[in-house]
């Protein structure tokens, strides 16, 4: 194992779906999709330290997975076994802070996979094609490859094929989070289910506002008709946000985050305050080009830890 004595730290940051339509069923029994990513400032943050014995996740969140079902600690696996390396992963402990929403569409899972694997190869010392990352990268989930760029994208096929589009021009965002969430396969589940009942019906588009060429992205979701049809509240997320001054307003991904846009940092910063006795988590972030996304989602290395925090770091977790 490749063990290196600087620790190195990244940034996840989540993303928002501008437009994601279901085009219909593959035949590997995935759905065939044509989605617009945005990445977002939102973002956990990823401390990968050296530490002897096996790998090891840590955060302090009590509901966020720690075993191998955790997409970082696949994307470390995955890497390895790509660099064919023997044995197991090992003499790393990767500290995760966790900001971004669980379950919320926000694509959370795949940053942190995808920021592993970076965070992983500066850690290690590996010189990896851009390729071979996405190659790996798309093994862990049909959104991952996205993380690895950025800005924004047209998805294609599973989500996984990505094609760079002219970046949005810079929004501010507010995201609104109910008290629930909602699984991919839960969302895709509702969705079959009112197709064989033909009730898929798409919401009427929104175009986003602005000097920004793409016509790709008119803020249809093609699954937030099912889940708003169990889940009123997303209808009511979306109308809170316009009255707030919204230019558009959409649900992102699989739900159940809901967003609105808005062109002026006042503007969104009044909405957050307007939401704040609705019992919905309402927060704000911004919109991220290409550019700006490769320099914030950069590893860099830190200064190692003595060895009285690492032990600390590596103390149980206490649920």
């Amino acid at each position: 194992m490749i063990i290196d004595s600087t620790a190195v730290t990244i940034r996840a940051h989540a993303k928002i779906n501008l437009d994601l339509r279901v085009l219909g069923t593959r035949v590997d029994g995935f759905h065939e999709l044509r989605t617009v990513f945005q990445a977002i400032s939102l973002h956990d943050t990823l401390t990968f330290l050296p530490a002897e014995g096996p790998f090891t996740i840590d955060c302090d969140m009590s509901s966020f997975p720690l075993d191998r079902t955790n997409l970082i600690w696949k994307a470390a696996d995955a890497l390895w076994r790509a660099l064919r390396r023997a044995g197991t992963v090992r003499d790393v402990l990767v500290r995760v802070d966790k900001q971004i929403p669980m379950q919320a569409g926000l694509g959370g899972g795949s940053a942190n996979a995808a920021a592993a694997l970076m965070g992983l190869a500066r850690f290690w010392h590996l010189h990896v094609r851009p390729a071979q990352l996405t190659d790996v990268a798309a093994t862990l989930g049909a959104d991952v490859p996205f993380f690895l760029s950025g800005g924004t994208a047209l998805g294609l096929g599973k989500g996984d094929e990505i094609y760079p589009l002219a970046d949005l021009a810079p929004h501010w965002i507010v995201l609104v989070v109910p008290g629930f969430g909602v699984s991919t396969a839960d969302a895709y589940g509702l969705y079959e289910a009112d197709r064989r009942l033909d009730r898929t019906l798409r919401p009427e588009p929104q175009y986003v506002p602005g000097p920004w060429p793409s016509r790709a992205a008119q803020m249809v979701n093609d699954l937030e008709g099912p889940i708003a049809r169990r889940h009123p509240e997303i209808d009511q997320m979306k109308a809170t946000l316009r009255r707030a001054g919204a230019l558009a307003a959409a649900m992102t991904g699989s739900g159940s985050t809901v967003f609105g846009l808005f062109q002026r940092r006042r503007d969104a910063v009044a909405a957050v305050e307007a939401l704040s006795g609705s019992g919905w988590r309402a927060l704000a972030t911004e919109s991220l080009g290409r550019d700006d996304y490769a320099r914030r989602a950069r590893p860099r290395p830190l200064r190692t830890p003595s060895p009285r925090a690492r032990r600390l770091a590596r103390k149980p977790r206490i649920d």
